[in-house]
């Protein structure tokens, strides 16, 4: 028979208890960090939305401006149109810049080159640099990067008519 005063668990009880306890806080917090850390992190006028890029009079017939928050660059065609290349070179990822002096983007890891409208010249790369849907909204030109457009080559059609 028990005592009066003799707890209902012992003291081996009590520790294991404890240590499932904290088992179980561990696990939970490991949990919340690793999904906000694989969360995506899309914010407003970013990168994965709507980008406003600027007006249209702020692009310059035959020039290539890039828009570091959108991740990709306005190309305003001679003819008129306008294609919006992520900057992103379609054989492994790698940032492309424009090499205004060569008039080319030159993929700095492979030596992928593509011309003014994405298609490729050289090296490794697959197919020509992705667009993304633009939009001419109160003469501001709104870049959709929340979708990107696979193609195989350039062709007129694909760029935007202002």
């Amino acid at each position: 028979m028990k005592a009066q005063n003799e707890p209902n668990f012992s003291r081996r009880q009590f520790l294991g208890f404890a240590w499932m306890a904290s088992l179980v806080g561990l696990v939970g917090q490991f949990s919340v960090a690793m999904f906000r850390f694989f969360r995506p992190r899309i914010q407003p006028g970013g990168f994965g939305d709507k980008v406003a890029a600027g007006k249209v009079d702020e692009f310059q017939s035959g020039t290539v401006s890039h828009v570091q928050k959108g991740r990709f660059y306005i190309v305003r065609l001679e003819e008129g149109g306008m294609l919006a290349l992520w900057h992103r070179c379609t054989h492994l990822g790698c940032t492309v810049p424009w090499r205004e002096e060569e008039g080319v983007f030159h993929c700095p890891c492979h030596s992928s080159i593509f011309t003014a409208t994405g298609e490729v010249v050289s090296g490794p790369a697959p197919r020509p640099l992705d667009l993304f849907p633009i939009e001419v909204i109160d003469g501001q030109i709104v870049v959709d990067t929340s979708r990107s457009v696979q193609r195989a080559s350039y062709n007129p059609s694909q760029a935007t008519r202002i």
